[in-house]
């Protein structure tokens, strides 16, 4: 695995950084795991987080970059601390300990050598919770295959099918092929899902849509295309949540939130396409904050010297 951390090539992205030499890639990352916070989360889809919550685990840094970012602060990699591979290891036993339904890494991708080896590590100790690898859809697939028997869910995004708002607000024009492939590898690996008998999921996968403000039509081409080749065997999660953390000059179609009418047309188009494995927003969740207190490194501090 030291090897895979050199002129890295984990993402799409390919920019042959030699982080193990301590230089930064696109992700802003260098050779070791940075995490910002640790701590059981409450509002990921209810077979996640169920009523013990979910063990998240956020890491610093991003290599896909949206420009309406709301997690900017820590995927500009201006937050978070170093942790060794052993750390981190203790760092998923403690989770456990405290009682989480399953280890869920957010923005796992540009460390994923460094969390195969913590979590080979954690296992050989008793940790048996399913894993959770919650990304942006901007995977690529050589790395994903690396993984398998690594991950249990995968919960990812599927962002665009527009590849001209693929360009303009992540730089990723690519975006809805690579994530294609990726999701078609994912569905490969953890196949149908698999829940316990309190309803949590313990293996499948999810693919959340976050709807953006005047981009119906594109979340409507996400649903169409995914669906018409994955039907009913994964879930999908309609998110109406989006909160604008954009410059208001660049993108000012960004500032402003998702209308009910917009998120109801998305909803209602998933019924007509038949769509029965779904999560969606409801009431007033469109006004509140889903974003995390990243001044509070949660479980962190337990695990660090």
């Amino acid at each position: 695995m030291e090897t895979w951390k050199q002129d890295c090539h984990l993402c799409p992205r390919e920019c042959g950084a030699d982080r193990s030499g301590g230089k930064q890639g696109v992700c802003k990352s260098g050779p070791e795991a940075r995490v910002s916070r640790a701590s059981l989360h409450y509002w990921e889809e209810p077979c996640i987080s169920g009523e013990r919550g979910s063990g998240t685990v956020f890491f610093s840094g991003c290599g896909l970059g949206c420009v309406y970012c709301q997690n900017h602060r820590i995927s500009g990699a201006k937050m978070g601390k170093t942790v060794t591979v052993e750390e981190l290891s203790r760092l998923f036993g403690l989770i456990q300990e405290k009682g989480a339904e399953n280890i869920n890494l957010v923005t796992p991708d540009h460390y994923a050598p460094v969390i195969m080896e913590a979590l080979l590590l954690a296992k050989k100790e008793g940790l048996y919770l399913p894993v959770v690898y919650n990304c942006s859809g901007y995977e690529k697939t050589e790395t994903l295959c690396r993984l398998e028997g690594y991950v249990d869910i995968y919960l990812t995004d599927f962002k665009y099918m527009d590849s001209s708002l693929a360009a303009r607000y992540s730089h990723a024009p690519d975006y809805p092929g690579r994530a294609m492939e990726a999701l078609t590898e994912m569905v490969r690996q953890c196949g149908d899902a698999v829940f316990d008998e309190g309803g949590i999921m313990r293996r499948g996968v999810i693919v959340r849509h976050l709807l953006l403000p005047g981009c119906v039509n594109n979340g409507q081409r996400v649903l169409r295309e995914v669906f018409g080749k994955f039907g009913n065997q994964i879930y999908y999660s309609l998110m109406n949540q989006y909160t604008p953390c954009v410059q208001e000059d660049r993108y000012p179609e960004l500032c402003r939130r998702v209308t009910c009418r917009e998120y109801d047309a998305l909803v209602d188009y998933a019924l007509e396409l038949g769509i029965e494995n779904g999560f969606i927003q409801e009431g007033e969740t469109s006004l509140e904050s889903f974003i995390p207190d990243f001044e509070d490194s949660g479980f962190l501090e337990e695990i660090l010297p």
